[in-house]
């Protein structure tokens, strides 16, 4: 690093990612910085300057060998920093330690016979809420949330009929339950059922349950429509959806035929007169061929995708919000742990939730290389309007937004 580039980023001051620190504080004071920092996007450390972005310089001999002694004996699982010292006068030098992403979260800080997480809150550190050391355990792979029980459901919460459908029709198993107890322990089996059978897991509620919204407030899907290019106080439409994942199908005269709406297909019967249009005039044939301003395929490709990757330790819904310039869908959660838009637009693949997806494959809402991105979205869009989808995440969500096609 240069001097320069040092002496921009301490004028910047400390943010969610660069920290201050004198040298001689505490081993178990520089390890919070350290799991704080790796738990959230990586980021750098400083030491020899004050917070007040005044430079005192190292006083500690062997900086180097003290640091990486304090991340082995205070972090874990270890993760090694970049160390570099930068002479900034005749006998003044900052150690600068940058820290990539930390890929086994959660860190955590060990001190005193205890272990504490960390994160990143603007530019101080902070104890972990459970609510976000359940987002760091997820993110690691160390928890599956969509296995979690969902409280107050049972049994009884499930349409057995759409699963009876699944298994008989869909993958078409040749051992259908037909017994309470063994329905119970074919879907504890399957991790639709807790092991107990006593309680729906969030996959089994929001695949198979008869009101999954009930139970599990984020569950549900809310769609706005407005006719600006921004949220008006009146909005034409403003309704959530209720219903689960999986549509009910109907193979008898050796067809596929829809019986029975799943959220994706009532989703897509709410904002159809929102995303087209019909002519005044009618053909020859006496019909109206109906004017699309978005393929619809990229749209229920981008349902989809918020759907099954969707992070559920978020207490809030996924939102559509159709505009007069364009349609957007923010799925609440960050993109699953080294995962970036770059990548995703490359074709690389994730699961946040494998049991919604395998399930939801089998349905053929999924595609099964698992590119619809990069093979349906990204060139439908581009086709029908000339233009690129737009891919935004953050922290909290991840948004698409699909540009509108001009008259």
């Amino acid at each position: 690093m240069l001097k320069s580039e040092l002496f921009e980023i301490i004028a910047n001051g400390e943010n969610s990612g660069v920290e201050f620190k004198r040298d001689d504080i505490r081993p178990e004071q520089l390890s919070r910085e350290i799991v704080a920092i790796v738990n959230f996007q990586g980021g750098r450390i400083l030491l020899g300057v004050e917070d007040d972005a005044s430079i005192t310089g190292l006083r500690r001999k062997n900086t180097e060998e003290w640091v990486m002694n304090v991340i082995s004996e205070k972090v874990h699982p270890a993760i090694l920093p970049y160390y570099e010292e930068i002479q900034v006068e005749n006998n003044k030098w900052v150690a600068v330690l940058t820290f990539p992403q930390g890929h086994s979260k959660p860190y955590v800080l060990r001190h005193k016979g205890e272990e504490k997480i960390f994160i990143r809150v603007g530019s101080t550190s902070r104890l972990a809420t459970r609510e976000q050391q359940m987002r760091l355990y997820e993110t690691g792979g160390l928890l599956h949330t969509e296995q979690l029980p969902v409280a107050r459901t049972s049994f009884r919460s499930l349409d057995i009929v759409r699963i009876d459908n699944y298994l008989r029709d869909i993958i078409n198993d040749p051992d259908v339950p037909t017994t309470e107890k063994e329905w119970k322990n074919r879907l504890s089996n399957l991790s639709l059922l807790t092991e107990s059978a006593d309680m729906c897991t969030i996959a089994g509620l929001v695949l198979f349950g008869k009101k999954p919204r009930q139970y599990l407030k984020q569950s549900g899907l809310r769609i706005f429509a407005f006719d600006s290019p921004q949220k008006e106080y009146k909005a034409l439409l403003d309704t959530i959806i209720d219903s689960p994942l999986l549509g009910r199908w109907d193979f008898s005269d050796g067809s596929r035929q829809l019986i029975d709406n799943g959220i994706i297909e009532n989703v897509l019967q709410q904002i159809d007169p929102f995303i087209s249009e019909e002519p005044d005039k009618i053909d020859q044939n006496f019909r109206r061929h109906k004017h699309y301003y978005y393929p619809v395929e990229a749209i229920r490709e981008v349902i989809v995708n918020a759907l099954v990757h969707r992070d559920w330790t978020r207490f809030v819904d996924i939102e559509i919000g159709i505009y007069s310039n364009r349609f957007e869908i923010i799925s609440p959660g960050s993109l699953q742990n080294s995962m970036t838009i770059e990548k995703m637009i490359a074709g690389q693949r994730y699961t946040r939730n494998t049991i919604i997806m395998e399930i939801m494959r089998d349905y053929r809402y999924v595609d099964f290389r698992g590119m619809g991105i990069r093979t349906k979205v990204i060139p439908k869009i581009r086709q029908f309007t000339g233009k690129n989808p737009v891919f935004e995440a953050t922290e909290d969500y991840v948004k698409v937004i699909l540009p509108k096609k001009e008259k």
